[in-house]
């Protein structure tokens, strides 16, 4: 059978899924931007996309205008690949860069999967959530309600949608979701497993283990959208109560999601600007990007994890974390509830840093006492999100499925 997988930065979500097709015996082909990467058995394809210059177009229009001429050189690659002769029974694309647009032109018979992430809304998502950044008045609602445009497009095209969590299921439009299939992309759970030997060496010279107090916190970029205001300012009471404890703070200074900060600053800057006459910085930790190693050490030595986040996305590093034993301090918004109930991590409002800091000072001052917390966070993520025992055979099975329905329509039709 063959498969065409389709996202800006192959492989992405789907890496474990691409790898696992190739090795049943099927053919496949990912396609992606030049950022992409290359997975051993995946034949690989790669657009470029140049300088796309649109401030000539209409403000509303300009995110689907980049969107269109994505489209175009995904349409060009996908010209060549049926010309050779490769007509793949599924593709699954992710539709958020507009690359999902001309699928079924070059594709018609073929069953199509839309990877369904996140739907945007005005109201307590990523936008209308936090108060200390209001929304942007009508101009700002009719640009962000665009923004799903190619979305909209993808779902209505494809044959069936596949989400990773409930909640993102239930952000799409009520009569599209019978659509989506809930199937999470899958914890290596073998791999990220506690370590009690484990040590994380910075680059201050301090090597830090279980044996000590480490907070720790991890996002993609330090911005507001994973709660890094909420969490810097939680700091100083958490560390003028714990005198021996260290933080290490995971993440770039860019801006992944959400607002961008004000010309030539950062949110990480912005925050820590704010807090740090009241930080003991021999203690704060900032470390950017690590490798996997140093960054599941982290997870590994960690007496309390905090995850915050807008209803949004949920995070690999929640599960991660869980994973690794950590016991977790997330925020009670939807995303993470759906993980967390109480008695395998603790909930705290996104916006209560009173709250937070108690959390933190109680898991650091009760370790002992939270053996069990560690352990239940560990069962609930291989019961229901492990890779290799409950995700990947599901999402064979579901991939292997359509593969199968689209043959039996041509074979039907011929």
């Amino acid at each position: 059978m063959n498969f065409l997988f389709v996202h800006n930065n192959f492989p992405a979500q789907f890496r474990h899924a691409a790898a696992a097709l190739v090795a049943a015996g099927h053919s496949v082909v990912g396609l992606g931007s030049r950022t992409s990467r290359a997975v051993p058995g995946v034949r690989a394809l790669r657009y470029s996309t140049g300088d796309m210059d649109v401030s000539s177009s209409h403000p509303f229009a300009r995110r689907f205008d980049m969107e269109c001429r994505r489209a175009e050189q995904v349409l060009y690659s996908l010209s060549s690949l049926r010309a050779s002769g490769f007509v793949p029974d599924v593709v699954v694309a992710h539709p958020g860069w507009g690359e999902a647009l001309p699928l079924r032109t070059v594709f018609p018979k073929t069953r199509i999967v839309a990877y369904c992430e996140f739907f945007y809304g005005l109201e307590g998502r990523d936008v209308g959530f936090d108060p200390e950044f209001p929304e942007s008045g009508l101009d700002g609602h009719v640009a962000l309600h665009l923004k799903n445009a190619a979305t909209m497009f993808a779902l209505f095209d494809c044959d069936e949608g596949l989400a990773p969590t409930h909640w993102q299921r239930s952000t799409f439009p009520e009569p599209l979701q019978p659509k989506i299939r809930v199937i999470h992309d899958g914890v290596d759970t073998d791999l990220i497993a506690p370590n009690p030997d484990a040590r994380l060496r910075l680059r201050s010279g301090i090597e830090l283990s279980a044996q000590d107090e480490v907070i720790t916190f991890v996002a993609r970029n330090l911005e507001p959208l994973r709660g890094y205001h909420a969490f810097m300012r939680a700091l100083p009471r958490v560390l003028a109560q714990r005198p021996k404890a260290h933080v290490v703070i995971i993440g770039g200074d860019g801006t992944s999601y959400g607002a961008h900060p004000p010309k030539g600053q950062s949110w990480k800057g912005i925050y820590l600007d704010e807090v740090q006459n009241g930080l003991d910085m021999r203690r704060v930790h900032f470390t950017g990007f690590l490798g996997h190693e140093q960054y599941l050490a982290a997870l590994q030595i960690s007496s309390a994890h905090v995850y915050l986040t807008y209803p949004f996305v949920l995070s690999w590093s929640l599960l991660e974390a869980m994973s690794a034993g950590c016991v977790v301090i997330g925020s009670d918004t939807a995303p993470v509830t759906e993980v967390i109930d109480g008695s395998n991590g603790m909930l705290v409002p996104f916006f209560d840093t009173d709250a937070l800091a108690g959390a933190v000072v109680s898991a650091l001052r009760e370790r002992r006492g939270l053996l069990g917390m560690r352990a239940r966070a560990r069962e609930t993520v291989i019961a229901n999100y492990d890779l290799r025992t409950v995700c990947l055979p599901q999402t064979l099975q579901f991939l292997e499925g359509q593969s199968i329905r689209r043959r039996r329509r041509v074979a039907g039709a011929v």
